[in-house]
């Protein structure tokens, strides 16, 4: 049973009579609330998201003794520093090479725990990261890489229980890395069979897939399935464009997981993290578009503006606009990804330099802009001397 930690603070003895309070933000009215009347999990589902992703990276147990003991001091002090920064939800990094850092029958053990892909750590990661963030009253996100199997050399070796091992034939090497091929329905199959098996076996909060969709250099490695689709529509000039196939692609095996999902258990939610340039997101066949405007795909987006207010590309109050064009269904809840890796450093041309309060101003607008949380990339950002004053400013208006 998944954990609510509201606290009520209304007396079943009294009648409340009816108290209105505005709101304002400088010297306009943003909104009217009456009394909250609402139920536990209504209450749940309007708490501002203040969420932490936690790369692999940061799970990794390169350098230690790699038991037990040594993971779970890693993983209880990436709670501790969560649960002081003010965070409510943790979004783990579960499977990011077509493996896995819990129990499974379809993928092999994550490198990550153990130094080798397919070795066995001897203990149930996610297990215990469950049982961990829920003691502190957090929620944790399980988060996959759906498509991906390896990238840069990473992981060095996979093992032979790796399914694109397995079968080679449902994924393709390319210049980037090897991914799983989106127009395979037995990669659809796999991918929906794990979110199930994770569903099914963890006290899981909700499921939550990346950016990594089509990679960005596919080139042609799905020619053979989209001229077969082209053969089969009787009037060729209805089929569609490769782009729009791919985006098809995707959209299908999302909401097969989504339905997938909400079959098991309707209170685990569904959530994508897409690029926060949405131009970007359609040459890698992610349909935000469709995403947002129509249910059944997702509970949440969270597009990643990982840039600075004055980022000289495209600014971040832009983008915040951009993704509120769309309109919007009446159950999406939409998080904006902040890029605290960034802080203290030269990126976006130099514009994290010129402040200390980029992040808290980001904070300011999102707010101001109605939006439903945050979601901060990532805890390395919470120990790196390079973002303590960014962070610090904006821990002091959370």
């Amino acid at each position: 049973m998944k954990r609510l930690n509201i606290v009520l603070i209304l007396s079943v003895t009294m009648l409340i009579s009816a108290i209105v309070i505005c709101m304002t933000f400088g010297n306009s009215t943003v909104g009217t609330i009456a009394v909250n009347t609402a139920t536990q999990d209504e209450a749940t589902d309007n708490e501002e998201m203040r969420g932490l992703w936690v790369s692999y990276i940061s799970l990794d147990m390169q350098g230690t003794d790699r038991s037990f003991d040594s993971f779970k001091s890693k993983f209880d002090k990436i709670v501790q520093d969560a649960s002081d920064f003010g965070c409510n939800t943790l979004i783990v990094q579960v499977r990011p090479f077509c493996d896995a850092l819990y129990n499974s029958q379809l993928f092999p053990a994550s490198h990550v725990l153990s130094g080798t892909q397919g070795v066995s750590a001897d203990y149930d990661a996610l297990e215990y990261m469950c049982v961990a963030t829920h003691s502190k009253n957090m929620k944790l996100h399980a988060w996959i890489n759906p498509y991906r199997v390896s990238t840069a050399g990473t992981p060095a070796s996979l093992a032979e229980s790796n399914p694109f091992v397995q079968d080679n034939s449902i994924g393709a090497e390319i210049t980037s890395g090897i991914y799983l091929n989106p127009a395979k329905k037995a990669v659809r199959n796999l991918i929906v069979q794990g979110v199930e098996e994770i569903i099914r076996n963890y006290d899981v909060d909700g499921i939550q897939f990346d950016d990594y969709f089509y990679p960005p250099d596919c080139g042609s490695f799905d020619e053979e399935e989209f001229n077969t689709y082209r053969k089969s529509v009787n009037n060729i000039t209805k089929a569609m464009y490769i782009d729009q196939w791919r985006q098809n692609n995707v959209n299908l095996m999302l909401s097969e997981v989504y339905r997938t999902i909400k079959s098991i258990d309707p209170s685990v939610v569904f959530g994508i993290s897409p690029q926060g340039n949405i131009d970007n997101n359609y040459a890698i066949g992610a349909d935000v578009k469709t995403w947002c405007e129509n249910i059944g795909y997702a509970d949440y987006i969270c597009p990643q503006m990982y840039y600075s207010v004055d980022n000289p590309t495209l600014k971040f109050e832009v983008s915040l606009q951009d993704w509120k064009d769309f309109s919007l269904h009446k159950d999406l809840k939409v998080y904006i990804g902040l890029g605290a890796y960034k802080a203290g450093t030269d990126a976006d041309s130099g514009t994290w330099l010129n402040k200390n309060d980029v992040l808290a101003t980001e904070l300011v607008l999102l707010r101001r802009y109605g939006y439903d949380g945050y979601m901060i990339y990532d805890y390395s950002a919470l120990v790196s001397e390079s973002a303590e004053k960014e962070l610090s400013v904006f821990r002091s208006i959370i």
